[in-house]
């Protein structure tokens, strides 16, 4: 069936509405916080600071670049794997990534950071590397849709995944009280589960169509490959052993499931990062060094295996086309992750986190002072449970509103396809055009061309005789005259010089 994806009205409508409407929000609800104001100043003297150095700037801001750069060119550079999707990959990234940070700084003040006594929303550098970690989940969920929707749905998907985790994650880490320092709940379980459940509602009985640009190109997928103190340290070294631990029993898996042990790309450059994603919940446990090897080790078969299994009975019986297989890097080891921190703190005791580090590690203050390790194990629990009943939920919803013939979304059979939004420069072989005679009976490339008149004339070089020679320029001419090339030039210099 053919769909119009023209989006030249809807497109410019819903980026200058949607931006206006967040300068006017903006402005009535935004403020500086007392650390980025120029009343900084004071607030030092009456907190008797004595140096800006400690300034939560000079603290934050490294991460703050780890984790935008993460964002904005490394979630876009994983999409560049397919064949003609590279400029959608990346383009629809910013796009998605730019509209969803503001989005983000509001619906997370209004949650967390908003002010009683002026209902403003004090931002600093803190609300921006939760900005970006809300957009995250976002990201993750185009990855199942990549390649399938169009940009208009792309920021509906947006709207609505940035509000759905700004309700979740409130549920999970304040009422719930759960832990999730690397988001693996928060993050990659909704995100995932929001993008799959989308990616259901929109399946694409004629995908098979546009199957040859499903596929990566060797060069894209080479370019594709890229809380304070105690806490803070272990899960440094918990998600880096982690990490490590995932490569190795990836390249294994992948390199045992094929016939002569050759390396599958996709494999390595998602399911190695599995490990980072299944730590994510209990990384400032102490869950053990050799504990985050072992989670590692699982992350890195079980997320190699679905992309090899899962993936495909995904797509066969249960209609779910995933485009990046985020199933199998944020999805199951999200839920890894969460059933990990959900263990680790249940098992938490005296003994291994001393009486205040267990009061420090989970918070155990106010109205969680009385929670013990198990207590605690089953909130995590629940944590993870919310997660996913929101992941589901809402991309139901959603996928529902995408589903409308409204939104310029491409035909089964252009899908994966950056022509249908982008202006695409022509590759060097489509530069050539094709010719045609009444008297040929096929169509010939301008390549098949040169390369016939470059044979010819390498015969007219090698002619011995004046019969052969001249058999030899009547073909270059006959060539040139019915191709309109300007060899036939060629031709003239060699006969008058020659002949």
């Amino acid at each position: 069936m053919t769909k119009n994806t023209d989006i030249r009205i809807s497109l410019p409508a819903v980026c200058f509405v949607w931006q206006i409407a967040m300068i006017i929000l903006f402005g009535v609800f935004i403020r500086y916080n007392e650390e980025s104001d120029t009343h900084w100043i004071e607030h030092r003297r009456s907190k008797n600071i004595s140096t800006h150095l400690e300034n939560d700037f000079y603290y934050r801001y490294p991460s703050f670049q780890d984790v935008h750069v993460m964002i904005f060119v490394g979630f876009g550079f994983l999409m560049t794997f397919l064949k003609r999707y590279s400029f959608g990959g990346v383009g629809f990234n910013f796009l998605i990534a730019a509209f969803g940070i503001q989005w983000a700084l509001l619906m997370q003040g209004w949650f967390h950071h908003l002010d009683s006594d002026d209902w403003k929303i004090k931002i600093g550098i803190e609300n921006l590397i939760n900005a970006d970690f809300c957009v995250a989940g976002c990201l993750i969920a185009y990855g199942a849709c990549l390649g399938k929707v169009s940009p208009v749905q792309l920021m509906v998907l947006t709207l609505f995944g940035v509000t759905l985790f700004a309700v979740e994650e409130y549920i999970i880490l304040e009422l719930l009280h759960a832990k999730d320092a690397g988001g693996s709940m928060v993050i990659h379980t909704f995100g995932a589960y929001y993008g799959l459940t989308i990616s259901w509602i929109l399946y694409r009985p004629l995908l098979s169509q546009t199957k040859h640009l499903q596929g990566s190109v060797y060069h894209s997928d080479v370019f594709a490959m890229i809380d304070h103190g105690d806490g803070q340290h272990r899960a440094v070294i918990n998600t880096y052993l982690a990490l490590a631990s995932s490569v190795l029993t990836t390249f294994a898996i992948s390199s045992l499931s094929q016939k002569h042990g050759k390396l599958d790309m996709v494999h390595i450059q998602n399911a190695t990062l599995a490990g980072g994603v299944a730590m994510g919940t209990a990384s400032e446990f102490m869950i053990t060094p050799y504990g985050s090897l072992i989670v590692g080790f699982c992350s890195g078969i079980v997320s190699t295996l679905g992309y090899l299994f899962l993936t495909p009975f995904m797509e066969k019986t249960l209609k779910i086309q995933d485009t990046c297989g985020i199933h199998n890097l944020h999805a199951m080891p999200g839920v890894i992750g969460g059933i990990v921190g959900a263990i680790t703190a249940a098992s938490a005791s005296e003994s291994v986190y001393g009486k205040e580090g267990l009061i420090n590690t989970f918070d155990f203050k106010d109205a969680t002072a009385n929670r013990t390790a198990s207590t605690q194990g089953g909130y995590q629990a629940a944590g993870l449970c919310v997660a996913i009943a929101f992941g589901l939920a809402g991309g139901a919803l959603v996928g529902g509103i995408l589903k409308l013939p409204i939104w310029g979304d491409p035909a089964d059979g252009n899908c994966f396809d950056d022509e249908v939004y982008w202006e695409v420069p022509e590759d060097e072989e489509d530069d050539i055009p094709a010719s045609r005679h009444p008297d040929m009976n096929h169509v010939i490339s301008m390549a098949d061309v040169y390369i016939s008149i470059r044979v010819t004339k390498y015969k007219i070089h090698k002619a011995t005789t004046i019969k052969t020679l001249g058999n030899c320029c009547s073909e270059l001419f006959y060539v040139n005259t019915f191709c309109k090339t300007d060899d036939i030039s060629y031709v003239h210099r060699y006969q008058r010089s020659n002949l």
